[in-house]
């Protein structure tokens, strides 16, 4: 029994200091990372591992970047490859295999002014325009324990849309609305 609550001590304090060191740590105790994508505007679906054997996959990273372009005008950007990890946290942290259901990836400056133009919702300095966003949906799991997950983690802005059925996660500095 002794021996047994040891074991789960140790678990716990392993996971905890992760949660605090954030991301770094993460990476060195993670061999392979994984994601799975639903992009609600082109209907592309996949499940890319972008990260094995201690580092990020480049061609991998390609077709994530290429998946979570700006859909409207079909340029891509080099997305913040802590972004993906900060998903593919929040993921383990929530205990879902779903598949990420994506809203907005990265937006061009002259999609993100013209989204700003039509809502008072849309930055004008948005993080997606650096690919450093996305705002997502997590089949399986309510978009308030997502929301709460995500700001557990400290890992950048959380943005809460209940209306429009989505978080936005990005890996600027910690905040939230």
């Amino acid at each position: 029994m002794a021996l047994m609550d040891r074991r789960k001590i140790l678990r716990l304090g392993v996971a905890g200091v992760c949660t605090l060191a954030g991301a770094p740590v993460f990476a060195a105790t993670t061999q392979r990372r994984f994601l799975s994508f639903e992009h609600l505007h082109t209907g592309e679906k996949d499940t890319i591992t972008y990260w094995e054997d201690g580092a990020y996959v480049s061609d991998a990273l390609k077709s994530l970047d290429h998946l979570l372009r700006d859909h409207r005008t079909d340029e891509v950007l080099s997305i913040d490859r802590d972004l993906f990890d900060q998903l593919h946290r929040l993921q383990r942290l929530v205990g879902s295999n779903q598949t990420f259901q994506v809203i907005s990836g990265y937006r061009s400056p002259r999609t993100n002014a013209m989204l700003a133009r039509r809502s008072g919702g849309v930055s004008k300095r948005s993080y997606h325009q650096f690919g450093m966003a996305i705002d997502v949906r997590l089949p399986g799991t309510g978009l308030r324990d997502l929301k709460s997950a995500a700001l557990s983690m400290k890992a950048g802005g959380v943005g809460y849309y209940p209306r429009s059925n989505f978080v936005h996660l990005d890996t600027g500095r910690v905040r939230f609305w």
